[in-house]
């Protein structure tokens, strides 16, 4: 019985929403993409795919007005009976758009095209508000292919993607569709439901597709594109862009439209140029039209983009209401060609004076469980714009290609291949991978970039490690197990970490990390010099500035999300700390330059220790709070997005007991507040607040002080400058008393740069930066940065220079930090 009743509900929901099928094309023949078609005064609509065709999802038989409209081509209204589905339409030819111009008298003050933009610019509220407030049914597929792919990158094997490439490194390499019902509430309130999701080659994953990327809203003085970009009609356009009146024309309801040209007076500056159409009287979009350059959105990789939207009218509201958005782009890097679409087409609006107050919440999009097992009849029926013949091909054709690869027999047979064994491999590393039951074991190996470094305690030093690792995608869940060695040459001396890590699951992410073992650390633990800097800065420049402790441990950690936007932490660590010396005197270079010893406190005195070996019990909770915090929820993981609104705060407390003596013992609460805003097309400014208090600490060991971090090195490694001094010496700060440390930086994102003639062909952003150190017991420490970011060649943009004063108690000293954004990425 149950099953009937399922059968009877599935046919009821075919038949409630079927199909018109037909297709668009030129007075030529010639296939017509990216049309709409529409119910006359309905925002039932769909679009054409590539090749013209479409279906429009109707749920009754009987008669409709079909309306056809495509930028360039004059709308077109058919009349239809229907009486069956799916119900085929003739092909309807859109013939091409009577543009005029009627001749006017351009004078000195004012020319045609800026009369309508400033119109529209006075009616941009207005026209916005109209649409603040809806309900819809919302569509989405995006493709992304690839062209001369190569063989391997950075000498890893590419493979064939999973069948997604040919052997001329050519294919689709992602192809996936979203079918979702939407409410949205300008400016950002958003709830979305996904009912469907479909991922070429993957019947287990879910799409990313949502509407909540999709809103790009000219009407906004700026639309969000990595960066802000300014809208032709935004408040300050016409700082910005020439317009030219190019054409109007009448469309099929009398509405005279205007064919508007947009040309950026500043190459660099992030605007569009295209065509924006402006409907008269009521100076509403109509369309848009836009090429996006890639060094305009400084996504140098990214070469161009091609933006458009379609907006159709309705008498009943008197809204006009975007229908169609499509997002064409091309893309390279390293000779390879990449090119995509996205389809977005949004439907049977629903316009609302105002929503109850419980509509919009944290959770901006939900997936419904079972949203990735619709099956064809599902798409045939509710998929509005048709699948290509490549599309078809693509999907049939890893969906074959899944079947067999997920297969134990072929699963085998791959890592058979890869498992193999070679004597390269000793010093290389090696991974064995058994992909059906889902784990591998790796050896680290003894030569790649990080693991060979140079201190002045332990010379020349290399590390290694063996793990084990099983994962369950699905369930989130994930277990490593590993051991990292390390080895210093000049000590003579083999150290060891043993941890185990568990993640529960992909909701909360709560984990579970135990350590233990013998280790040698930086005073710091936050480690502001990094392995490979103070190796070069070492050999070369006889500059050892990171100094060094041994670590004997064991530690347990757990932390989890508690509740949306609150993540709690604990931790549990006894460890034995004892001090250590220099042991090599070994330089490359500055043979006559001393080595300052290992004690941060006493650089000149190589006998004597920063601290005497003691042992120490340390108990800690801390708690990250993000206010607001958005999130999606998948039926397999949380995905949690920042509210940019908010900023973020971590509050912790750390007691330390147990030590050798009593006067190891303290208590030490903290907070750290970051908040990150966009300026409008000014740019993006960061704010760091650190504070912090010690208690019962006048004699703790110089290990646990409050470190800040400093640099020594003239070499800045981080993408911003928000955790870190630029010229401060590492230690030379430190306190077990009170601070408060601020970090200050805007980046103007080309917003000066792109308008000084000459200089904007850099492409360079103007960043500026205050820091400041503040504890009861020293003066200030203050500096003042400003220098460039974006700075490279081409599509490779890794550096960054500053030039920093530094004042205590009078100015100190000044230089300039060149940034290597690369060796973050190293390390």
């Amino acid at each position: 019985m149950k099953k009937t009743i399922t059968l009877f509900a599935l046919l009821c929901t075919f038949l409630s929403m079927a199909q018109i099928r037909g297709k668009v094309v030129t007075s030529t023949g010639q296939a017509l993409p990216y049309a709409s078609v529409l119910i006359e005064n309905t925002y039932n609509g769909t679009s054409t795919n590539d090749n013209g065709f479409y279906d429009l999802s109707i749920k009754n038989q009987g008669k409709y007005t079909l309306v056809y409209q495509c930028l360039g081509f004059k709308t077109k209204k058919l009349t239809i009976n229907v009486t069956h589905f799916p119900f085929s339409v003739e092909d309807v030819v859109l013939a091409d758009e009577n543009f005029t111009l009627n001749e006017v008298v351009i004078n000195n003050k004012e020319n045609p095209a800026n009369a309508i933009i400033r119109n529209a610019i006075a009616s941009r509220k207005r026209n916005m508000s109209l649409s603040d407030k809806f309900e819809a049914d919302f569509y989405s597929r995006g493709i992304f292919r690839v062209k001369d792919m190569p063989k391997k990158i950075l000498g890893q094997e590419i493979g064939d993607m999973n069948g997604s490439i040919d052997s001329t490194g050519s294919g689709i390499i992602y192809l996936s569709e979203t079918v979702s019902k939407i409410a949205f509430e300008k400016p950002n309130n958003l709830r979305e439901e996904i009912v469907a999701s479909k991922i070429s080659g993957d019947d287990k994953g879910f799409s990313y597709n949502t509407a909540r990327g999709t809103h790009y809203d000219f009407y906004e003085n700026y639309v969000n594109l990595g960066i802000n970009m300014v809208s032709p009609i935004a408040n300050n356009a016409f700082n910005y862009y020439k317009y030219t009146l190019e054409s109007t024309f009448v469309d099929s309801d009398n509405n005279l439209v205007n064919k508007i040209k947009l040309t950026p007076k500043r190459d660099k500056e992030p605007v569009f140029e295209g065509y924006i159409y402006i409907v008269e009287d009521s100076w509403a979009i109509y369309a848009v039209d836009f090429d996006i350059k890639g060094y305009r959105m400084q996504e140098p990789v990214l070469e161009t983009m091609k933006l458009t939207q379609n907006f159709t009218y309705n008498k009943g509201t008197g809204i006009w209401a975007k229908n169609i958005q499509t997002m064409d782009f091309t893309a390279g890097i390293f000779g390879i060609k990449f090119a995509g679409k996205f389809t977005h087409v949004f439907s049977n609006y629903i316009f609302r004076d105002r929503f109850e107050k419980k509509t919009f919440r944290n959770e901006i999009v939900t997936i419904q469980k079972d949203a990735n097992k619709k099956d064809n009849e599902y798409w045939n029926t509710f998929r509005p714009v048709p699948l290509t013949e490549e599309e078809v091909t693509d999907y049939h054709k890893k969906d074959s290609i899944q079947t067999l690869r997920t297969s134990q027999v072929y699963l085998d047979s791959i890592d058979a291949k890869k498992n193999k064994f070679s004597l390269s491999d000793i010093l290389f590393g090696y991974s064995y991978r058994n992909s059906f039951k889902k784990y591998t074991l790796t050896y680290d190996g003894v030569i790649d970039p990080t693991s060979v470094n140079f201190n002045t305690v332990q010379g020349w030093n290399l590390n290694s490690g063996f793990s084990f690792r099983k994962w369950d995608n699905e369930k989130g869940t994930g277990t490593t197990i590993s051991s990292k060695l390390n080895y210093g040459f000049a000590e003579n001396r083999l150290r060891a970490i043993g941890t185990i890590y568990h993640r529960f699951n992909a909701i909360n992410d709560a984990y579970l990390y135990i350590a233990g073992g013998s280790s040698i650390q930086q005073f710091n633990a936050a480690e502001p010099i990094s392995n490979i800097l103070n190796s070069v800065t070492t050999l070369f420049f006889k500059n050892n500035f990171a100094k060094f402790y041994n670590k004997e441990f064991i530690s347990i950690n757990y932390g989890q999300e508690v509740v949306n936007g609150i993540t709690l932490n604990g931790k549990l660590e006894y460890s034995a700390r004892k001090p250590l010396f220099n042991n090599t005197d070994y330089v490359i270079f500055k043979r006559d330059k001393p080595y300052t010893s290992n004690n941060p406190l006493l650089p000149e005195d190589n006998t004597v220790a920063a601290f005497e070996k003691h042992n120490l019990v340390k108990a800690g909770i801390s708690t990250r709070i993000r206010f607001g915090q958005k999130y999606i929820s998948r039926p397999d993981r949380k995905l949690n997005i920042p509210n940019e609104k908010y900023p973020s705060i971590l509050l912790s407390y750390e007691k330390a007991f147990g030590g050798s003596s009593d006067n190891y013992n303290y208590d030490f609460i903290s907070g750290d507040l970051v908040y990150n805003k966009r300026i409008g097309n000014k740019g993006d400014l960061g704010i760091r607040f650190k504070a912090g208090k010690f208690f019962n600490a006048d004699q703790i060991s110089f290990i646990d002080y409050k470190h800040f971090n400093g640099n020594q090195t003239h070499i800045g490694t981080s993408n911003r400058y928000l955790n870190v001094f630029n010229l401060l010496p590492y230690y030379s700060n430190s306190t077990n008393n009170a601070f408060l440390e601020t970090h200050i930086e805007h980046d103007f994102k080309g917003y000066i740069m792109n308008k000084i003639p000459l200089l904007n062909k850099l492409q360079w952003n103007l960043v500026v930066g205050f820091h400041q150190i503040n504890t009861p017991d020293t003066k200030p420490y203050q500096e003042f940065t400003a220098g460039f970011d974006n700075i490279g060649w081409g599509k490779f943009r890794m550096f960054r220079v500053d030039y920093v004063r530094s004042y205590q108690n009078g100015f100190q000293t000044d230089g300039v930090v060149f940034g290597l954004k690369i060796l973050n990425i190293i390390e």
